[in-house]
């Protein structure tokens, strides 16, 4: 009799490392994610409320540009003064949502559970950027496009941070660049390089660098400045992480 194997289990029951991955097994394992298929099944639900409420091509161009703008800025500022702020974590009706949203990415950036945003937190966000505005244009129409258009830019988003994390190296310069720029964020200094898929706002506000001899080295690109003295005084995050951690936590494990 064949006795199961418990590493052939269901898909997402086991944890799963990109630095450990293929680019096969990223495109697989990303299109099975829970959080990708509510995308796409909101994206194309949008696309069916537009067909309904149909608008003109000019509005819905302006729609489109509209919503990728707004995106990415509201992606830059939440990564840059929500996600590495301080104040989450020192809330406990916010500390585990920090905690998820970023503390945990941070604390093993390849870990790709985590990579993923949380659907409670992605799609309000999501509906709040693009909604009003998509509305104000083009009504119902409007809104449905400037949504689909919130959606598939994070699904782009999503991949390109993917395989920012993946043991591959990307034949597109663009993509290899971002890449750069992206691991400098993670494993060099994290105060700078906050876009993923575009570093736009990154070069209007300053925070852009393309090699680590530009900033110093940063102490804190594991645990964002919430080290074991910081978790004296807000315990919330570290209660929930098995304690605040200086380095990084599986390299840590590994060394053990």
């Amino acid at each position: 009799m064949k006795v199961a194997d418990p590493t052939q289990s269901s898909f997402w029951t086991r944890s799963h490392y990109l630095d450990r991955m293929t680019f096969r097994d990223l495109v697989v394992a990303y299109f099975q994610h829970y959080t990708i298929m509510v995308y796409l099944a909101c994206t194309v639900a949008s696309l069916v409320v537009f067909a309904f409420f149909p608008i003109g091509v000019v509005p819905t161009l302006e729609c489109v540009v509209f919503a990728y703008l707004a995106w990415h800025a509201v992606w830059y500022a939440v990564h840059r003064w929500i996600m590495h702020g301080d104040l989450m974590y020192k809330i406990p009706f916010f500390a585990s949502t920090w905690k998820r949203i970023h503390y945990d990415h941070h604390q093993d950036p390849n870990h790709l559970e985590v990579l993923f945003g949380a659907l409670v937190h992605t799609l309000p966000t999501l509906a709040i950027a693009t909604w009003g505005v998509g509305y104000a244009i083009g009504g119902i129409g409007g809104a449905a496009a400037a949504f689909a258009t919130g959606l598939i830019v994070t699904c782009y988003n999503e991949f390109i941070h993917c395989i920012q994390h993946l043991a591959f190296k990307p034949s597109n310069p663009m993509i290899a660049r971002l890449k750069a720029r992206h691991l400098l964020h993670h494993f060099h200094a994290e105060g700078g390089n906050f876009g993923i898929a575009n570093n736009h706002w990154d070069w209007v506000f300053g925070t852009l660098y393309e090699r680590p001899g530009e900033r110093p080295k940063s102490k804190t690109v594991f645990n964002l400045g919430y080290t074991p003295k910081v978790a004296e005084q807000y315990p919330w995050v570290a209660e929930l992480s098995g304690g605040a951690h200086e380095g990084h936590p599986r390299q840590s494990k590994r060394a053990n």
